[in-house]
């Protein structure tokens, strides 16, 4: 009997082994699946992080599409971070610039990244960037502050239906993991 209940307890531990494995395994493919849907159905709200050319499109002047621009920061990120226009109404087509204003009150240099996205998700497939901050990482040396220009324009295919969405940027604290790729490379 007793060999019988080890033999019992021994699968049991191989199923739940087993189970455990799987779970980490699908934890671990959940993120990229996620993307690769989103990305297929067009609602992730990620904006491309490569810059846009802007070709001489015709502008359409029939339609008014009202953009909102939020900031926030990570926590842990003690930059102030705002846009200085919280709202713009653009033709499709047309050319924008908006500035954000940033500055570092902390005692030490810090580097940020600044991660947007747009909200309803469809309307990032139409929201082209030809300059922005968020391309590249920011430095800001202690109390340091500056105005940082994100250059856009709204794709004149933009469905009819959306007329307004919101850009959201959020500010991370990449100071130490900027200053591991700065040393692996010198």
């Amino acid at each position: 009997m007793n060999q019988q209940q080890n033999q019992a307890n021994n699968k049991i531990v191989i199923k739940l082994l087993a189970i455990v494995v799987g779970m980490f395994g699908f934890g671990f493919a959940l993120v990229p699946l996620y993307d690769v849907l989103c990305d297929a159905l067009g609602i992730n709200g990620k904006t491309s992080d490569i810059a846009a050319v802007y070709e001489s499109v015709e502008v359409d002047k029939s339609r008014l599409v009202t953009v909102d621009f939020i900031t926030r920061t990570n926590t842990g990120m003690p930059w102030e971070f705002k846009a200085q226009t919280r709202q713009v109404k653009v033709h499709p087509g047309e050319m924008n610039q908006v500035d954000f204003y940033v500055k570092n009150p902390a005692n030490t240099d810090i580097v940020g990244q600044a991660v947007p996205s747009v909200s309803p998700g469809p309307a990032a497939l139409y929201m082209n960037k030809t300059e922005c901050f968020c391309f590249e990482q920011q430095t800001l040396k202690a109390g340091e502050e500056v105005i940082m220009p994100m250059q856009f324009y709204v794709d004149p295919q933009l469905p009819k239906d959306i007329t307004y969405f919101t850009v959201q940027y959020t500010l991370y604290n990449v100071t130490s993991s900027s200053e591991g790729v700065a040393m692996n490379r010198g």
